[in-house]
């Protein structure tokens, strides 16, 4: 007989999941899995977009319910698909009330499904848009912290609205220069895994201030719950597994960076 898992605790503060990616979802209807997750609490749900293919479908999602909210841009997996059309298509979206930040942009040089000088360049041309429109950026980074920073670096002075390091799995440099810049570290499920002692060393290390919850949904599921697909209703085991390596209340994580996630993609 399989052992029960655990119910999903349910706390009194209110939770935004500052990253999934719902039109990749599709172990339930999404009003079915919108009722769950306020009736946990989650208060507002932050869709990502990553290729050209998907702006748009991030953007209908935002208006199908109050509580989407989204973003335009594109991931490093698919820098090769980057166009003129698709830069001007994520400037003029950017002004939609329902869309946050630009992202998900970045490198990731452990897949490397682009060349690494074509997901650098669109990175760059990526956070000059930020810049321009005065957005924050939603950032993915795997194993690229030399060259992530070098780039953050050029944009210290121009990129006003910082954002977020998503599913931060990189080394504590990059950790230190990003925290010291004022970016946010998201954390997902990851930091469940038993394997993951180097992700809960940085949540260690960070600021409360500083830590947004995520789940990056359907990916990264945390445990109990490993192996299922993920869904932005299993955030209380992210906040719970933060409070735990941290040594504070849930109660502190939760309503820190649930006002982290408000200055990060709400703040006027």
């Amino acid at each position: 007989m399989s052992k029960k898992k655990r119910e999903i605790p349910q706390f009194n503060s209110p939770i935004i999941e500052t990253h999934c990616h719902l039109d990749y979802l599709k172990q339930e209807p999404l009003d079915v899995l919108l009722e769950r997750c306020e009736s946990l609490g989650i208060e507002r749900i932050i869709t990502i977009a990553v290729s050209p293919d998907n702006q748009k479908t991030v953007r209908d999602l935002t208006e199908q319910h109050p509580m989407i909210y989204g973003t335009q841009g594109v991931h490093p997996h698919d820098a090769e698909k980057y166009t003129r059309d698709t830069e001007d298509e994520i400037k003029e979206c950017l002004s939609l009330e329902k869309i946050r930040a630009v992202g998900e942009i970045g490198l990731d040089y452990y897949y490397e499904h682009a060349p690494k000088k074509v997901q650098r360049e669109v990175l760059e041309r990526q956070l000059q848009i930020a810049v321009d429109a005065e957005k924050p950026v939603v950032i993915h980074s795997r194993d690229a912290d030399e060259d992530m920073q070098a780039i953050l670096t050029n944009f210290s002075s121009t990129l006003q609205k910082r954002g977020v390091i998503h599913s931060f799995t990189a080394g504590i440099d990059l950790a230190n220069y990003c925290l010291d810049e004022g970016f946010c570290l998201g954390f997902n499920g990851i930091c469940t895994f038993n394997k993951a002692e180097n992700v809960r060393q940085v949540i260690s290390h960070a600021p409360i201030g500083q830590i947004l919850l995520e789940t990056d949904a359907p990916y990264l599921t945390p445990v109990p719950y490993r192996g299922e697909e993920n869904a932005p209703y299993y955030l209380p085991f992210v906040a719970e597994k933060i409070a735990e390596v941290k040594g504070i209340s849930i109660e502190t994580v939760l309503e820190s960076t649930y006002q982290n996630s408000v200055k990060t993609f709400f703040a006027a």
